[in-house]
């Protein structure tokens, strides 16, 4: 009967995720968020390391890391670049990944046939996550190619000649933070796949289960462990005890298993926090939890519904708790450095959270402010239209979307010719002077792509020197596809 009961529940949860769930310009007044959603999705063709596929439509790539691995005699090929540089580091690939499953989950049916490529997107991620996780017992691989090395270059992917270094974490040297992350990635990708593949689907389930209970039995983060082969670059500044939330969250989603409730409510990871992103997880795993108080009003999951929403009202701008700040046109802003992933990010839990009020007839205040489902949906309405090009320099910060957008990515692949034009090789250091430092244009248009985005002012120079906002990444785009979904199904 206990079996009985958690099957049903697992087919409610579900549905709750489903059921609630080459043009430019505008439709109807507004932006083209069905064309915006295909073009974030083919984004990430263009990240691929590995063997590319006879399909891949990003066509001036090819294929690149096959030996991946091999100085742990381990094949870690597949998987995303994280950015515009030839690194594999699995912390963040693993971020994008929960959260491209989370979008298909939430808003799968109102993906259209954007639903099949976003799967696609995912189980490339997958495929090379399950390598990581089980190549070698007692070992998780979470990165290739050493990121000091490589960011001495500017050279393509198919050129790499720098030492491909292979990090991993281990009870002797542990890794919460990544490990958790890559849980959660496998369990909600799990989800996506239980229906269309369920032999991939429990192969998944089961791995994530492995990688969790590593996670939580060897204790520390990874930074640690690692060091120089992740920070600056990716450290865990937020610690591990929020990727432990959140890996149990998907866990708990996943499967049911009161175990990993339980584990939750004896955590106690409940530090308040005003963003979300591929290090700090805690509001994100709020949001996913307070949807469980929604759909089966178990008062355990109470608490995280008002920490969903004390994390609401410090992000809504006229809120007496608000603790983010606007630029001028009314762009979230939060941090100089690759801003637009946190607007991203947070967007995707207003869009989300409104959606779970909306299905429950749910209100609540921030003071004396009333908030709706409408407070919500309005405000990440208006980022993603910042987004696509409604701002005050009228500039799409989605590249290929729309008319005016980057010209000059810092991106090696895209702002070197391909391989078909060029067969040489440029070298480790032969592309900077000829491309990374030149005012004209990237010869090759990574389309979906979404830049760090403009200032506190609105700005953006489009110069290529200038990472913090011209420089695109994976996690930036995989949060917005669930929002661009929603959009597409309300205003087309």
């Amino acid at each position: 009967m206990a079996a009985l009961r958690s099957g049903i529940l697992l087919g409610l949860i579900l549905f709750f995720f489903s059921s609630t769930s080459l043009l430019c310009g505008t439709v109807h007044g507004n932006p083209n968020y069905r064309d915006a959603l295909a073009k974030s999705i083919l984004f990430f063709q263009g990240q691929r390391s590995g063997r590319l596929p006879p399909a891949q439509q990003v066509n001036w790539r090819s294929s690149s890391g096959l030996l991946d691995g091999l100085p742990a005699r381990v094949d870690l090929s597949g998987g995303y670049y994280d950015a515009g540089d030839n690194v594999k580091f699995n912390f963040p690939m693993a971020y994008a990944t929960t959260m491209l499953s989370w979008s298909a989950l939430e808003y799968g049916k109102r993906m259209g046939p954007q639903l099949q490529e976003a799967r696609a997107a995912i189980r490339w991620a997958t495929d090379y996550l399950l390598k990581c996780a089980t190549a070698t017992p007692g070992k998780l691989y979470v990165g290739v190619g050493d990121p000091n090395v490589d960011h001495k270059c500017w050279e393509r992917p198919e050129d790499m000649d720098t030492v491909r270094s292979v990090y991993s974490v281990s009870a002797s040297n542990p890794g919460s933070d990544v490990a958790g992350e890559t849980a959660a990635a496998l369990a909600a990708a799990s989800m996506v796949f239980r229906k269309v593949d369920p032999r991939y689907s429990k192969l998944l389930l089961r791995t994530a289960k492995n990688v969790m209970q590593f996670a939580v039995q060897y204790r520390g983060t990874y930074s640690d462990s690692l060091g120089s082969a992740v920070c600056p670059f990716y450290c865990s500044y937020s610690g591990y005890k929020d990727e432990l939330l959140w890996g149990a969250a998907w866990l708990l989603t996943a499967t049911n298993d009161a175990s990993y409730s339980n584990f939750i409510q004896s955590l106690g990871a409940n530090d308040a926090t005003d963003i979300f992103s591929w290090d700090n997880k805690l509001a994100g795993a709020w949001v996913l939890l307070s949807r469980r108080r929604f759909l089966t009003n178990d008062v355990s999951f109470e608490p995280f519904r008002q920490q969903a929403e004390d994390f609401m009202c410090r992000i809504l701008p006229n809120s007496p708790s608000s603790s983010t700040q606007y630029t001028p046109g009314g762009l979230m802003y939060k941090l100089p450095a690759s801003n637009l992933q946190y607007v991203t990010s947070i967007t995707f839990l207003l869009a989300s959270y409104g959606k779970y009020m909306s299905a429950t007839k749910h209100t609540f205040n921030c003071g004396n402010i009333l908030v709706t489902p409408s407070t919500l949906r309005n405000l990440a309405k208006r980022q993603v239209d910042y987004i696509l090009g409604e701002n005050s320099m009228r500039m799409s910060y989605m590249v290929g979307y729309g008319a005016n957008y980057p010209r000059r990515i810092h991106h090696r692949g895209s702002s070197l010719p391909s391989l078909t034009i060029h067969p040489q090789s440029f070298g480790c250091e032969g592309g900077f002077q000829p491309f990374y430092y030149t005012a004209n244009p990237n010869p090759n248009i990574l389309v979906g792509a979404i830049v760090g985005g403009p200032n506190q002012n609105d700005f953006f120079p489009d110069d290529r020197t200038d990472y913090s906002h011209s420089e695109p990444a994976t996690y930036i785009n995989a949060a917005i596809v669930g929002p661009l979904a929603y959009l597409a199904s309300s205003y087309t």
